[in-house]
C-alpha cells in the first residue's frame, strides 16, 4: 500500500487542529484561496465530479465545493477524515469523504473524475510515482489533474524546512522530509509516464513575515502543475 505510516500517524495526531487558522495548519488556510481559485480558473467546477486525493481536514476539498464541483475526499488518516465529515455537516457543504488511498478508490470503484486534485501530498507518500499515475487512471478521458509538491534543491531544504519549521516555525517540525521532495522535471517524467499531458506549471511563494501568498513562475520551492488525462494505460 502506499503510504507512510509515520506520515499517516504524524497527521492523525494533528487532526483536532485542521481548521485552527491561527495553529499549525495556518500556511495551508493562507495558500488555499490561492490554490481554489487556481484550479477555477481553468475551468468552470459547477457540477463537475471533483476528487480530492489526501483531503486531509477538507480545507481545499471544501473551497472547490463553493466553486460548484461535486466533491469527493479521500485520506489515509481516519482522524482527519472525520474532522472532514463534521466541519462539512456543520456548514451545511454536501462533501462525501472516504478513509481511503488512491489506489485503494482506483481498485475497488469504476468511478472516474472529470478533477483530480492531489496538493501537497505527493512529498509524504513512498512512491509518488505509483500515486500520480493512479490520480492519472481515476480520470475521465480529457479530464483535469492538479498536482503541488516542493522541488528539491538547497533553496527548498532552507525555506520549507530550516526556515518553517525551524526558525519562523510555521509549520510543526518533521513535516517534511527532504529525500521525499521531488523535482519539476521528475514529476513531469511521472505524468508523461502516467499518459498525461503538463498543461502549465507555476511556482508558489509563501512569505514567512507578511503571511501572504503568490503563483508566480520561479519554480524553486513549491509549485503547481496542471495536467489533462488521455486514454487509461
Amino acid at each position: 500500500m502506499n503510504i507512510d505510516q509515520q506520515e499517516v500517524k504524524k497527521f492523525a495526531e494533528l487532526a483536532e487542529k485542521w481548521w485552527d487558522k491561527t495553529g499549525e495548519f495556518k500556511p495551508l488556510h493562507i495558500i488555499n484561496p490561492l490554490r481554489a481559485n487556481y484550479i477555477a480558473g481553468k475551468l468552470d467546477l459547477s457540477g463537475k465530479n471533483l476528487l480530492d486525493v489526501g483531503c486531509g481536514g477538507g480545507i481545499l476539498a471544501e473551497a472547490l465545493h463553493d466553486y460548484g464541483a461535486n466533491v469527493t475526499g479521500l485520506d489515509a488518516a481516519g482522524p482527519g477524515i472525520e474532522i472532514a465529515k463534521m466541519h462539512a455537516k456543520e456548514n451545511n457543504k454536501s462533501i462525501t469523504y472516504f478513509e481511503l488511498t488512491a489506489e485503494q478508490l482506483l481498485a475497488d470503484s469504476e468511478e472516474r473524475f472529470d478533477v483530480v486534485t492531489c496538493l501537497e501530498v505527493l512529498e509524504h507518500v513512498p512512491d509518488p510515482e505509483l500515486l500520480v499515475k493512479t490520480c492519472i487512471n481515476l480520470l475521465k478521458p480529457e479530464g483535469l489533474l492538479f498536482l503541488s509538491t516542493i522541488n528539491k534543491n538547497p533553496r527548498s531544504w532552507i525555506t520549507a524546512i530550516v526556515g518553517a519549521e525551524y526558525i519562523f516555525n510555521i509549520l510543526p517540525k518533521g513535516t517534511h522530509e527532504f529525500n521525499k521532495f521531488i523535482k519539476p522535471s521528475a514529476l513531469a517524467s511521472y505524468v508523461r509516464n502516467g499518459n498525461a499531458e503538463m498543461l502549465e506549471t507555476k511556482g508558489m511563494f509563501y512569505n514567512p513575515l507578511t503571511h501572504k501568498a503568490n503563483l508566480n513562475n520561479d519554480l524553486g520551492v513549491n509549485y503547481m502543475m496542471y495536467e489533462i488525462g488521455r486514454a487509461h494505460v
